[in-house]
């Protein structure tokens, strides 16, 4: 097992917690955004979840396989109680060497003429974790974003730190695997999610527009699931 696959680990995250993992990370990082980043203490896991603050994060990507394939663009909206601050959304496309192909630019619309006007890739990864500081990720999908942020920090700083997460898609695989039913896979899909909790129809495959329909998703789960008040922060992280 590698050292990135242990600090990532589900099970190290759980043994040790994220706050500790923070702070032996740490004593480590490098000067700059990303020790700037782990400074900043997570939200305490007990928590009532409605006095979290969480970042909701999408990424558009060149392909699937954070090894080889490249961020494309990255998208976030912060909010809590409930409420999105659309004055401090964040949407930048990133410019990458990674050849676009035809079926991809198809989904995320992005071409090549605008990822080469992109900014730098640690231009945006300041940014989103400047904005992350203190914050809980919230995402559709978690592998996509950890993968990618993980290997882009790697990339840039030689480590990376562990990032708490909320993922939509597995609040509501949990929801239907209680049901003890079989349910089709494509039921999870961010825009089949927000039909059946009766959302409105999203801009899909934009990284802000995908990050703030992810908000709305949590928040439409947590009216259902945290009628009483008392759901926490540590019920609903990965």
């Amino acid at each position: 097992m590698t050292s990135s696959t242990i600090t990532h680990s589900p099970l190290l995250n759980w043994l040790m917690g994220y706050e500790a993992q923070r702070k032996r990370l740490l004593k480590t990082a490098p000067e700059g955004a990303l020790r700037d980043f782990l400074s900043v203490p997570f939200p305490d896991i007990h928590t009532s979840i409605e006095k979290v603050d969480i970042l909701s994060v999408d990424f558009e990507t060149t392909g699937l396989d954070a090894k080889k394939d490249k961020l494309l663009s990255v998208g976030f909206i912060p909010f809590k109680r409930q409420q999105m601050s659309l004055s401090d959304c964040y949407h930048q496309i990133i410019n990458t060497q990674a050849q676009l192909e035809e079926s991809n630019v198809i989904i995320h619309h992005i071409t090549d003429s605008q990822k080469d006007r992109g900014k730098a890739l640690r231009i945006v990864v300041e940014a989103l974790l400047t904005a992350l500081a203190g914050k809980v990720m919230l995402v559709h999908f978690a592998r996509i974003e950890k993968q990618f942020l993980t290997q882009a920090c790697y990339e840039l700083y030689g480590m990376a730190p562990v990032f708490p997460m909320i993922d939509t898609l597995v609040l509501a695989k949990r929801r239907l695997d209680k049901r003890d039913v079989s349910y089709d896979p494509s039921e999870l899909r961010l825009t089949n999610l927000r039909h059946k909790l009766q959302l409105p129809e999203h801009n899909a495959h934009n990284a802000l527009n995908d990050a703030i329909a992810t908000a709305e998703l949590f928040m439409a789960q947590m009216s259902k699931k945290n009628r009483d008040g008392k759901t926490t922060l540590k019920d609903v992280l990965l």
